[in-house]
C-alpha cells in the first residue's frame, strides 16, 4: 500500500513538469531571458574600434560616446559608451583618459560630407585656415558627448559618420553642418565614395551662404579648397 502511494506521488510530480501552466511559465521566463540578452547585446555591449562596429549599425543606429582627441580639422577619436547615463557613464564610471588605456579602444571618426583645410605634412605646406579649423573642432567637440551614425569604413580604417552634439543641453547640432556655416570646412568634393546621409542639399546651402559672407577660409584671397590643394600637391 505504501509503495503504491509513493508511486502515485512520484507520477504526480513527473506529470506536473509537463503541465500546461508549467510549460507556459518556462516559455515566458525563457523568452524574457532571450529578449533581455538580445537587448543587452544590441544596446549595452561596448564596441572598441571602428572595425568592430556590427554591420547592422551602419546607416541605421547612432552610438553615444565621448571625443577623446581631435587630430585634424575633420576627424577625431571616439570612445563608445553604450547606454549613456542610464548605464552609469559620466557619473558611476568614466571613459579612460590615459593614452595607453585608450589604445585600440576608440573609433577613428571621419566627419561625413565635409573637408577641412589640409595641415602641413610630408613636406607639403599648410593651407590657410588649417590650424583655425583644427582649433574650432577641438573647442567644439573635445571631451564632449556626441552621437555618431556610422556610414562606411574608408581606406584608412576610419568610420565616415554623421555626428551630432547637444549644445546648452537642449539644442542638437550637426557638427559637419556647423563647420560649413562658419566657413571652417567645405563640402566634400570627391564624388566617388562621398557620404552625406541625405544632407547634401543642406550642406551646399550652408557652404554657399558662408562663401557669400566671406566667413572663415572664404575670407582668404585666392584660397584653394582642400580638394584643389590635394590635386596641386599630389
Amino acid at each position: 500500500m505504501g509503495d503504491n502511494k509513493n508511486t502515485e506521488t512520484s507520477s504526480a510530480k513527473d506529470i506536473s513538469i509537463f503541465h500546461p501552466k508549467t510549460i507556459l511559465l518556462a516559455s515566458v521566463l525563457t523568452g524574457g531571458f532571450l529578449a533581455s540578452y538580445g537587448w543587452y547585446k544590441r544596446h549595452l555591449v561596448r564596441v572598441p574600434t571602428a572595425l568592430d562596429i556590427p554591420t547592422n549599425h551602419f546607416r541605421q543606429k547612432f552610438s553615444v560616446g565621448y571625443v577623446t582627441s581631435v587630430g585634424d580639422g575633420d576627424n577625431f577619436h571616439f570612445f563608445h559608451t553604450p547606454g549613456g547615463v542610464f548605464a552609469g557613464w559620466g557619473w558611476l564610471r568614466h571613459p579612460p583618459t590615459a593614452r595607453k588605456q585608450l589604445t585600440k579602444q576608440t573609433w577613428s571618426v571621419r566627419l561625413c560630407g565635409v573637408d577641412a583645410p589640409e595641415r602641413a605634412h610630408f613636406g607639403k605646406p599648410s593651407q590657410p585656415f588649417a590650424d583655425d579649423s583644427l582649433a574650432w573642432l577641438r573647442q567644439y567637440v573635445l571631451h564632449q558627448k556626441v552621437k555618431v551614425k556610422p556610414l562606411r569604413i574608408d581606406q584608412y580604417n576610419r568610420v565616415v559618420s554623421k555626428v551630432l552634439i547637444k549644445k546648452w543641453g537642449v539644442i542638437t547640432k550637426d557638427v559637419g553642418e556647423e563647420m560649413l556655416k562658419n566657413g571652417i570646412a567645405v563640402v566634400y568634393e570627391n564624388q566617388a565614395g562621398s557620404e552625406f546621409d541625405g544632407q547634401e542639399a543642406i550642406y551646399r546651402r550652408c557652404e554657399k551662404k558662408a562663401k557669400q559672407q566671406k566667413l572663415g577660409l572664404w575670407g582668404v584671397q585666392h584660397t584653394l579648397t582642400p580638394g584643389q590643394y590635394k590635386r596641386k600637391y599630389r
